[in-house]
C-alpha cells in the first residue's frame, strides 16, 4: 500500500517502520485504505490502495518500464481480459505483464536475464499477482515449438528479436487471437510489420505512441517542454 502526504509517496507493508525527516511512522498491521497516519513529530500520512498505474512507480526496475499509456493501449488494442491467456516476452520490469494480470488475464512471461526475472518476480508479488503471472527465465524463441500447442488469446512482445516470434504468431494465437509489439525503434517495427504480413496475420495496424501534457497557469494553456511525449511504436495484428 502506499503512504501519501507532504507531496511525497512511499510504498510500505502493515507492520513496517518507516523513517523520514518528516519523522518516524509505525504502520499498524490492522491498517487499511483510506485510514490516517502520523508520524511521531506530527506528519500526517494517508493510506492508499496500490493501483495498476502506481506499478510505474513502485517496482523495482531493470530497465526503462513501459509507460503507463502504452500499457493501456495494449490493454486497450487487444482487448485483454477475465479468462485470456496472454504470452508475454521481454518481461523486463514487468509493467505490462501485472497490468494485463490485474485485468484478469493468466499470463506466461519470458525474461531472458535471470537476475531481471527474479525482481520481475518480486515485482509479481508486491502487485498481488504472482498466482496469475509465471515469469520464466529463458528466450521465448526457443520455446515456440512448444508453446505452440498451448495457443493463447494474446501475445505481447516487447523484445528484440520480436520478428523471429511474430513468425510463429499464427501458431501460437487462438482464432481471432491478437499480437501486440512494442519497439522504441523504427527499423524493428519495420521488420515486424513485414514479417506479420508474410505470416498471414490480419489487420496490421502500427501507431507511435505520443502524447503531449499540458501546462496550465494563469498566463494560458499550452503543450509542456519539458516531458518526453515520444515513447515508442506499437504494432497490432490478428489471426484470422
Amino acid at each position: 500500500m502506499l503512504l501519501t502526504g507532504e507531496d511525497r509517496e512511499y510504498l510500505v507493508e502493515p507492520g513496517e517502520e518507516l523513517g523520514t525527516d518528516l519523522g518516524v511512522l509505525e504502520v499498524p498491521e490492522d491498517v487499511e485504505p483510506g485510514d490516517t497516519l502520523e508520524t511521531h513529530l506530527g506528519t500526517e500520512f494517508r493510506v492508499r490502495r496500490l493501483r495498476g498505474p502506481d506499478l510505474f512507480h513502485h517496482f523495482e526496475r531493470t530497465g526503462a518500464p513501459m509507460v503507463p499509456r502504452d500499457v493501456g493501449l495494449v490493454i486497450g488494442e487487444t482487448g485483454v481480459g477475465t479468462g485470456d491467456r496472454v504470452l508475454d516476452a521481454g518481461t523486463g520490469t514487468g509493467v505490462l505483464a501485472a497490468s494485463m494480470a490485474r485485468a484478469g488475464a493468466s499470463v506466461l512471461t519470458y525474461e531472458r536475464n535471470p537476475e531481471f526475472a527474479d525482481v520481475a518476480r518480486e515485482n509479481m508479488a508486491l502487485a498481488n499477482v504472482d498466482e496469475r503471472v509465471e515469469v520464466r527465465t529463458g528466450n521465448v524463441v526457443d520455446e515456440v515449438d512448444d508453446l505452440a500447442t498451448e495457443r493463447f488469446d494474446v501475445l505481447t512482445l516487447d523484445t528484440g528479436d520480436a520478428p523471429a516470434v511474430v513468425e510463429r504468431a499464427p501458431e501460437l494465437l487462438v482464432e481471432g487471437g491478437f499480437l501486440a509489439v512494442y519497439s522504441p525503434f523504427v527499423e524493428t517495427t519495420r521488420v515486424v510489420v513485414e514479417t506479420a504480413r508474410e505470416s498471414g496475420l490480419d489487420s496490421i495496424v502500427t501507431r507511435e505512441t505520443i502524447q503531449r501534457e499540458l501546462d496550465v497557469d494563469e498566463r494560458g494553456t499550452r503543450p509542456s517542454t519539458a516531458p518526453v511525449g515520444h515513447t515508442g511504436y506499437l504494432t497490432v495484428a490478428r489471426r484470422e
